[in-house]
This record gives C-alpha cells, sequence and structure tokens, in this order.
C-alpha cells in the first residue's frame, strides 16, 4: 500500500477549473427529511469489527433499502426530490414521460433504476465490457433497459452522455464536471444521511476515518460532513484502488488530471477521472490518500468473512487499507462497509 500525505489539507486545490465548481453540501437535513417519507430507508448498523488492534466500527450498507450498498442514497434520492418538485396526485406517477440515463458500474446504476421505477420514469443504463452480466441482470430485474458501451467505465459514460443528448433524456451521473454539477451535487447530499447517522452512532469522535473512493462522490460527501460536526479530529484517508488512482493523481499534480491504467478486481472503485465536486471537498479535508493493490484488496475479503462482514473488494477497500496501517491500540477507527459480495 501507498500512503501520501496531502498537501492542501485545509486550503483546497489551487486549479482555476475548480473556481465555479460548488463545494460538497453538508446540509444533512434535506435527505433525511426526503428519506423519512421512504418506507425502506431506516438506519443501517455500525458494528464493531474485531481483530484489528484499535476499536474499529463499520458502518454496514449492505442492506441499505433493499439495493445493497449505499448507492440507494444518490441517484434514488435525486430522482424522489424531483418527483416531490412536480407534485401532482399521484407522485408515483409523477415522472411519467421522463428517462433517466447514466453510466454504472453496477449499484449506482440501481439507484437510478429503483427511483425511476418508483415514480414511473424509465431508466436506462450503460455498462462496460467488464461488468459482470449479474448486474446487469439485476438492473433488468428492476426495470431498466442496459445498454453495453465501451470497455471502461469512462467510456460508456461518453456513450450516456450522448444518449441523453441525441434523445432529450436526463442524464443522472454520480460524477460532475464542468457545466454538469446541480444534479451530481444532490446526488452526492443524498449520501449524508449515511454520514448523520454515523455520526450519532459513534460512541465516540474517531481518530481515523477510512473512505473508499471511485469518483469520489461518497468521500466527498462524508469528508466534508465529518469535517463540519468532528472538526479537525479525525485523521480522513481516503483509500483507491493502485490501478485508478484518480484523486491521488489530482492531489499530486496539484490539478485535474486524467488518469489510465489496467481493470481493477475493486470493479465500482475502476475510475480513472474524479468527480471534480468530490475532488474540491476532499483536497480540503482529506488528510491523506492511500493507494491499495488489487492482492491486498482481495486477500482482506476471508477475514472480512469470518467476522462476519462478507462483501466484494470495493466494499471493503477501506478495511483493507486498514491492515497495513500499523495503528497504535488506543486509536478509533471507522470505516465504511459500501456493499455487500460480488454477485
Amino acid at each position: 500500500m501507498q500512503l501520501d500525505e496531502n498537501p492542501w489539507r485545509g486550503k483546497g486545490l489551487p486549479d482555476p477549473a475548480l473556481e465555479g465548481i460548488p463545494w460538497p453540501s453538508v446540509d444533512a437535513e434535506a435527505p433525511r427529511a426526503l428519506l423519512a417519507r421512504c418506507p425502506a430507508a431506516g438506519a443501517t448498523p455500525l458494528v464493531r469489527a474485531e481483530g484489528y488492534g484499535p476499536p474499529v466500527w463499520v458502518k454496514d450498507e449492505r442492506a441499505r433499502m433493499n439495493l445493497g450498498s449505499f448507492k440507494a442514497l444518490g441517484a434514488a434520492y435525486v430522482i424522489a426530490h424531483e418527483a416531490a418538485q412536480v407534485g401532482g396526485e399521484d407522485m408515483m406517477r409523477s415522472l411519467e414521460g421522463r428517462t433517466y440515463v447514466t453510466a454504472s458500474a453496477g449499484n449506482h446504476g440501481l439507484s437510478v433504476a429503483a427511483g425511476a421505477a418508483l415514480f414511473g420514469a424509465r431508466a436506462v443504463i450503460y455498462l462496460a465490457e467488464p461488468v459482470p452480466e449479474s448486474f446487469a441482470d439485476r438492473l433488468r430485474a428492476r426495470g431498466a433497459e442496459v445498454v453495453r458501451a465501451g470497455r471502461h467505465y469512462e467510456a460508456s459514460m461518453d456513450a450516456a452522455s450522448r444518449a441523453a443528448a441525441d434523445n432529450g433524456w436526463t442524464l443522472l451521473s454520480d460524477s460532475s464536471w464542468p457545466g454538469y454539477t446541480d444534479l451530481p451535487h444532490r446526488l452526492m447530499e443524498g449520501y449524508l444521511a449515511l454520514a448523520h447517522e454515523a455520526t450519532e452512532q459513534m460512541p465516540d469522535v474517531p481518530t481515523h476515518i477510512l473512505l473508499q473512493a471511485g469518483v469520489g462522490g461518497l468521500a466527498g460527501a462524508c469528508a466534508a460532513y465529518f469535517r463540519n460536526v468532528w472538526g479537525d479530529v479525525p485523521t480522513i484517508v481516503v483509500v483507491e484502488p493502485e490501478a485508478a488512482p484518480a484523486l491521488h493523481a489530482c492531489i499530486k499534480a496539484g490539478k485535474f488530471v486524467s488518469t489510465s491504467g489496467p481493470v481493477s478486481n475493486m470493479g465500482r472503485l475502476d475510475c480513472k477521472e474524479a468527480s471534480l465536486i468530490a475532488l474540491k471537498g476532499l483536497a480540503r479535508d482529506a488528510d491523506a490518500f492511500a493507494l491499495i493493490s488489487d492482492h491486498e484488496a482481495s486477500a482482506a475479503l476471508a477475514e472480512l468473512a469470518e467476522i462476519g462482514l462478507e462483501t466484494s473488494e470495493s466494499g471493503g477497500a477501506g478495511l483493507a487499507a486498514l491492515s497495513h496501517m500499523g495503528l497504535a491500540n488506543d486509536a478509533r477507527v471507522l470505516c465504511i462497509l459500501s456493499e455487500g459480495p460480488a454477485e
């Protein structure tokens, strides 16, 4: 594992490309109020993980809203917000005639599909070739149309963007770029429900927080909220695949850069370009950025399964990094188990 301190902590990147990009929201009340109206939106548990030396608490997102990951709080929240704005006598039909399109490595697509189905809209999900067909089947089971496009996530996102422009569909990405920030900003706001729950459930303020990242939406939202509640006390470490160092490379370069690399077995984290909203927030809020190998991510799975935390390489990436940090026994650690085992 490679661990590097963030020289921009507390300041943010001096990149002109970020000047018009919004900071991550810290308004947890907005998603909490809307999610309170959903019968499936109960809090997920915070569990104690044994065997790490210092006490470790794990926010277990595997059963979030029956969708299997934290992503249930993102796109579905955006779609619910739009349905509430449209209003009408029957909210369940308020978005009929609208099509949401996105690219996904699986879980984000499930959230789009579930949200669209709930409010009468259509969902079209673009998947890159390496995404398992089992995920495609789960999307279809939620009523989504699945389109295969490209050899990696970025290529499938390009295809989804073209389809949105050509057909007048609503592009609902979990990333952000110049000119596209409103919907991803609200999507990240949905993740604050998770962060708020964690702050209420933790018995003490953590000394260390490990947040895995793909484009960085979850990490950026949580880091901003944790800083807002806990201040500078926790050391926040962002964990990425070494094959997809989207955020790490930007921090090292001091500006937004694209990356390239082989396909990682951390499929949901295998993103070569960072979300600009997440990058702007994490450059200010994260203390360090860690890169882990595919082998290190896989090696953690058996130990996690033994303590009842079955997950995927992506879901357990934060805990995989923790195993290599050598923290003292008086540390207090918070990690997120972001999804269940790969299917």
